[in-house]
């Protein structure tokens, strides 16, 4: 059984892949996913601390993924670059989700919608990301 906050990062997730390709306004994204099948289970306010928070932090968060890419962030996948972005925004802006909650929920989202290996790739740069954002954090659970 998927937790209330797991739901809100699938529709964060959905809703934002919806975004990167269509370039709705965010209003519209929103009452989309409230029609969604499992809206109802979702951690609303983290749902929508996610998909606006995202949205109106989208260029901020995209600098600061860049360094830790291995190319331009508009050619990773919409569903890479949709989780990518949740995950920024939840290292930035939620410091009481670990790190390592946070990297390891992008991986499963990026298993459930990504392609085949798009999981290895999440992993990696959020590893590298996180030793940036969360760096005293990081550092703590590699000594342990």
């Amino acid at each position: 059984m998927k937790s209330a906050r797991r739901r809100s990062r699938e529709l964060a997730t959905q809703g934002l892949y919806q975004w990167l390709l269509s370039g709705v306004p965010a209003g519209e994204v929103d009452a989309q996913l409230r029609g969604s099948q499992g809206y109802d289970k979702a951690d609303h306010e983290h749902l929508d601390a996610l998909l606006h928070g995202v949205i109106r932090e989208a260029d901020e968060l995209s600098t600061a993924i860049a360094p830790c890419l291995d190319r331009p962030i508009e050619q990773l996948s919409p569903v890479e670059r949709a989780v990518l972005l949740v995950a920024t925004y939840e290292f930035k802006h939620h410091v009481d989700i670990p790190y390592r909650v946070v990297i390891n929920e992008a991986v499963e989202l990026t298993k459930t919608f990504g392609g085949s290996d798009g999981y290895k790739y999440v992993n990696g740069v959020l590893d590298k990301l996180a030793a940036q954002l969360r760096a005293t954090e990081a550092q703590n659970a590699r000594k342990s």
